[in-house]
């Protein structure tokens, strides 16, 4: 019994990585092959930003209402939901014949992400047992998690040149199926027991919140940061999440228990991963642009280029997971972000006559380093000390500070960039270089910024308390694996 639940619980680390890479991977795969997308479907360059807008806005918007489904709904359900929204979103995308029906399936996707990433997360945190094999399984996450992007450009590149952009959001179709009939026959159901009343006026305002918030992020380049829009619309924004605070002080069944974030590592956890993501997004985005736009790589080429950056990090990943387990979480995570700073601080030095080893190659190996370890670290700290019942919670907010984290570091470092880069319509390989090394600048300041965070926020007697119990091997929790011939196993 005890060989069959360890193989059930690999199997069902194997469905969560695999659906939590094929969301990481769609943030990248579509970039790759907006240029074919524009072409085919005659989108013009101002709204080709909305393939892949359209997708982080409701991703964004959305991430913390379906982390609360799961707790509430059931977390299979929940995954298994958004695995098969996700995977029909891709199939629409697909057979897209005009601007519109690509920018709703996109959007149709972020929904499906929305759910299923959370869920799964929240399904991992209630698995597996807090500390050594929780390590464990989050460093397989955290490898899934920080290489999907860089595989993203690997393989956009791939089916674009080869297959067309279709197969950018086809290739999504059957691991999704696959991952959703897996899902029903390894995984058992799990959610929070009690009553399960549904704070529906909580969930509407801070859903629009976060929509409004993250559209009028993503919009700043064109729109312009002091203009009335966007001051508006954060306006609105921070209205309505205010609005949210005042509903879920007065609630009885409150979507988002403000007593989760009396977890101090917990919250600054949260407040980190902003500064994470603020600078991770700075590295793919201005790396790939430099690649093709300045080196002249193919997309095939570039995303070739990314092989070693994808690998270290599934290297990095896994001995992060066994630092964390001898030393705590909060130390890992501060050396990453270090490292992570030190590889943007190098990638600010590229030039226009640069070269892949000498700008490119050894600068990825260093921040490979730094993002396997602050990926594993900063999730097994956001998780840690949770209640099973508030899993799914907890995954949501991770998630969302991670999203609201990389739409506003890209929105200010895009504006870095242009700001130096000027309003040529083809500017030259100079004026590009400009820009991104500007953008990686500040970029490396997001991770210093975070790193400091890291050091101020996160309790050194929780990592250390995290580090005590995974050396001594603390007993498992309840495991929601479906048996064979067994009902679900429900966790408390």
């Amino acid at each position: 019994m005890t060989t069959d639940r360890t193989e059930r619980k690999g199997l069902a680390l194997i469905l969560l990585a695999a659906a939590q890479f094929v969301v990481v991977l769609d943030a990248s795969i579509v970039n790759v092959a907006l240029p074919s997308i524009g072409d085919d479907l005659k989108i013009s360059p101002e709204n080709l930003s909305w393939v892949i807008n359209a997708y982080v806005l409701v991703f964004g918007g959305f991430l913390l209402l379906g982390g609360r489904m799961a707790d509430l709904l059931g977390r299979r359900r929940i995954f298994i939901s958004g695995l098969v929204l996700f995977g029909f979103a891709s199939l629409l995308g697909g057979f897209a014949e005009s601007e519109g029906a690509l920018i709703a399936a996109r959007a149709l996707q972020g929904l499906g992400g929305a759910l299923l990433s959370p869920a799964a997360l929240s399904i991992l945190t209630t698995t597996f047992s807090e500390g050594a094999e929780r390590n464990k399984a989050l460093g397989v996450w955290g490898a899934v998690a920080g290489s999907g992007g860089a595989a993203g450009v690997l393989l956009g590149g791939v089916l674009t040149d080869s297959l067309g952009w279709e197969w950018v959001l086809f290739v999504n179709v059957p691991v999704t199926a696959l991952a959703a009939f897996g899902a029903w026959r390894v995984l058992g159901e799990s959610r929070s027991e009690g009553e399960r009343r549904f704070d529906a006026a909580g969930a509407l305002t801070i859903t629009a919140g976060l929509v409004i918030f993250v559209y009028a992020l993503v919009d700043t380049d064109d729109a312009g940061w002091g203009s009335g829009q966007t001051i508006g619309l954060f306006a609105i924004a921070l209205i309505l999440i205010g609005a949210f605070v005042a509903i879920e002080l007065r609630s009885a069944a409150p979507l988002v228990p403000f007593s989760i974030f009396s977890n101090r590592t917990l919250t600054g956890a949260n407040i980190t991963a902003v500064f994470v993501t603020m600078s991770l997004f700075s590295m793919f985005f201005f790396v790939t642009l430099y690649l093709q736009k300045v080196l002249g790589y193919s997309p095939l080429k570039a995303g070739l280029s990314y092989l070693p950056l994808a690998f270290g990090i599934i290297a990095s990943a896994g001995i992060a997971s066994v630092l964390v387990t001898r030393i705590g979480f909060k130390p890992v995570l501060a050396s990453g972000l270090a490292l992570v700073a030190i590889a943007l601080y190098w990638f600010s030095h590229v030039s226009a006559g640069g070269t892949y080893v000498g700008d490119v190659l050894f600068p990825s190996v260093i921040a490979a380093v730094g993002l396997g370890f602050a990926f594993v670290s900063l999730t097994i700290a956001s998780v840690s000390g949770v209640k099973s019942n508030e899993a799914g919670l907890a995954s949501g907010l991770i998630n969302t500070s991670q999203q609201v984290g990389g739409a506003l570091g890209l929105a200010i470092l895009a504006a870095v960039a242009n700001a130096q880069i000027g309003d040529a319509p083809r500017p030259t390989p100079e004026a590009l270089v400009e820009g991104f090394q500007s953008a990686f600048l500040v970029g490396s300041a997001f991770a210093v910024a975070g790193a400091v965070l890291t050091l101020a926020l996160i309790r050194n007697r929780d990592s250390k308390a995290h580090r005590d119990a995974a050396q001594a091997g603390e007993a498992p929790l309840a495991i929601p694996v479906q048996m064979p011939n067994a009902s679900p196993t429900s966790v408390k």
